[in-house]
């Protein structure tokens, strides 16, 4: 436990009551379907999926449920405990490993002789506690077949959803945080530990030469980050709206949104 990342012990001390806290949040529940219609227009049939800081699996339920083979990574041991026991009766498999570590990961899954991933999902930021994004590149390099996709989720860093309601909530010194470079400290559950707002050329240099970026897509331009709950979990049909405002909106303020998903396509590039 020791060894752990300061946020995967952040996440280790909420995990067997996360779902509880925060699965009810409609907000949350808004953006977790735009993620997952983009998953089912971007991935093949039956594909391979990595997921990277799955959390408790709820996404990672949902793909096996789709019929994609679904292997979960998270470094947080309780939040595998958690995903575990949701996966067991869908055949999918669990493990702890941090994204960081993704280099070593990827030469031992190498070494067993396992085949390559068609895709890699990493949803609701959990690369915004990596500050460095270059191993992950690297890792998922030698993980994902030539034409696959890495779809990684990211926190926007100028969306005026969290600025307009952190300042109604009185907290205007939240409302800029995401402009500021650098890590940034956070806490969930009495514990402390940073978050980086990677920008997105970033992201960009930190995936080449080995991904190609095909698409940058705004989740929860309109729909507001969870500091909005549980107020608009009590306006459903205002939530209804701003969740069709974002599916039209997506792309062309695609940095506006709370969340970013950048689509990349691996290149044929070998993996160093």
């Amino acid at each position: 436990m020791a060894n752990l990342p300061a946020a995967a012990l952040a996440f280790d001390a909420v995990a067997p009551h996360f779902d509880a806290r925060f699965g009810g949040w409609q907000s949350v529940a808004a953006q977790r379907r735009a993620v997952r219609r983009l998953l089912l227009t971007a991935l093949p049939a039956k594909a391979r999926v990595l997921e990277l800081g799955g959390g408790t699996g709820e996404d990672a339920v949902w793909m096996a449920q789709q019929g994609f083979e679904v292997l979960l990574t998270d470094a947080s041991p309780a939040m595998i405990r958690e995903a575990g026991a949701k996966l067991a009766p869908y055949g999918a498999e669990a493990g702890v490993a941090a994204a960081e570590d993704l280099p070593r990961f990827a030469a031992n899954h190498i070494r067993r002789g396992a085949r390559p991933f068609d895709a890699a999902l990493s949803n609701f930021a959990p690369l915004n506690c990596v500050e460095d994004l270059t191993p992950v590149a690297r890792g998922l390099a030698a993980l994902i077949r030539p034409g696959g996709h890495a779809m990684l989720v990211l926190f926007g860093s100028h969306p005026p959803g969290e600025m307009i309601t952190e300042t109604l909530r009185g907290r205007p010194h939240q409302a800029l945080r995401r402009l500021a470079s650098g890590p940034r400290p956070a806490r969930i559950g009495g514990a402390n530990f940073n978050v980086i707002y990677h920008r997105g050329r970033a992201v960009k240099n930190a995936m080449a030469p080995w991904f190609r970026l095909r698409r940058r897509i705004g989740i929860g331009v309109f729909v507001p980050p969870s500091a909005a709950e549980p107020w608009i979990s009590r306006h459903p049909r205002f939530l209804g709206m701003l969740e069709a405002l974002d599916r039209l909106m997506q792309r062309p303020l695609a940095g506006l949104g709370d969340h970013i998903l950048y689509q990349f396509e691996r290149t044929h590039i070998p993996p160093p």
